[in-house]
């Protein structure tokens, strides 16, 4: 069975950290295109951090680049998204997503959500005073 299962949103105030995890099942984590994706209440799903599946490069957002950092330990299936000096405008729902497909551009693949077959149900970050 395929599912991804995302932990640890919550609230915090700006400049400081969070880290979500993303445990996958049903896939093999180091066969797997991943990615991080964001959206905000009124606005379109964006794509944050992705890797490909095929050498396993990494695209960041320019908004998230030096802040952000997605790290992954394939024994436990599991993905993580490290978020430093979080901002307001940070404050959205997180999904992480899975593709099983050969993706080797890691930019391609953050350009649009239906790259991605396989979601978590989402975690809610809100930074806020």
């Amino acid at each position: 069975q395929v599912q991804l299962v995302e932990s640890g949103g919550g609230v915090v105030q700006p400049g400081e950290s969070l880290t979500l995890a993303c445990l996958l099942s049903g896939f093999r984590l180091d066969y797997t295109a991943v990615g991080w994706f964001r959206q905000a209440p009124g606005k379109e799903r964006e794509g944050v951090v992705c890797i490909s599946n095929g050498d396993g490069r990494s695209y960041y957002d320019d908004s998230v680049k030096g802040r952000f950092s997605s790290s992954r330990d394939n024994a436990k299936n599991t993905m993580y998204l490290q978020m430093n000096n979080l901002k307001p405008e940070d404050t959205a729902v997180y999904y992480c997503a899975a593709e099983r497909a050969l993706t080797p551009d890691p930019r391609r693949l953050c350009s649009r959500p239906d790259n991605f077959a396989s979601w978590g149900q989402g975690t809610q970050v809100t930074v806020s005073y």
